[in-house]
């Protein structure tokens, strides 16, 4: 099956999803994760690439990102990319590739799934049992969003502003909803959607989202198309 273009647009969320090759470490200590963290900061800035939440993970990371243009996501992460392989291979003597491929990512409907996508996101090191609390981990934003530290990188979305009148409070409100969790479904959701580069969102999102392009946007059916039996 041929591979669906990926889709970018500008002014919406992406839930963004890059591993190692092979599941290979992509970070072998802090001094790796903080050049990561320094390339993300410096080029989001230059490709207007606002970033909501991230986490980077031993063998991969994720992003959740509103490009303000239609090529500043794409720009973005190639230049990340390379200028981060050039890195890592110097640093650890190394050559070759880094990552499995091209980067994963769809668009989301902010209303629906952003603030979940970033509880997704910020209890990545929970699930893969590197921390007990969400807080103790320092490579995700999410220190950032209850006030316990400062993240430039970050640019907090509307929806998040919403939370709460006062900085306390939108803090206070987002720490709950990361104690809360999520469904399994909604996690294997979101999970699946990036992966896949479906759209995840309503009927109506989808349908708005597909006034501006031909590439197909979800899944189609499973099974054969019906033919009518002929005549």
């Amino acid at each position: 099956m041929a591979r669906l273009p990926r889709l970018t647009v500008a002014g919406y969320p992406h839930h963004v999803i890059q591993r190692g090759n092979d599941r290979q470490a992509i970070v072998r200590d802090d001094q790796d994760r903080q050049r990561l963290l320094d390339l993300w900061t410096e080029h989001a800035k230059t490709f207007k690439v606002a970033i909501h939440a991230w986490v980077i993970m031993d063998n991969h990371f994720h992003l959740l990102a509103t490009p303000e243009t239609q090529e500043g996501l794409p720009q973005m992460m190639q230049a990340v990319g390379r200028a981060y392989v050039r890195y890592f291979n110097v640093r650890h003597k190394r050559s070759g590739t880094l990552w499995e491929g091209r980067y994963r990512s769809n668009l989301i409907e902010s209303e629906r799934y952003l603030l979940s996508c970033m509880v997704y996101i910020d209890l990545n090191p929970l699930r893969a049992g590197m921390v007990v609390r969400p807080e103790d981990y320092r490579w995700s934003s999410y220190r950032h969003s209850i006030g316990q530290s400062g993240d430039k990188l970050v640019t907090p979305h509307a929806l998040y502003w919403a939370l709460g009148n006062t900085p306390f409070a939108r803090e206070a409100a987002y720490a709950a909803l990361v104690q809360t969790g999520l469904s399994e479904q909604l996690r294997m959701e979101l999970t699946q959607t990036a992966l896949s580069g479906w759209a995840l969102g309503s009927e109506a999102f989808v349908r708005e989202l597909g006034q501006g392009t031909a590439r197909r946007l979800v899944p189609g059916k499973a099974g054969r198309p019906f033919k009518n039996p002929a005549p």
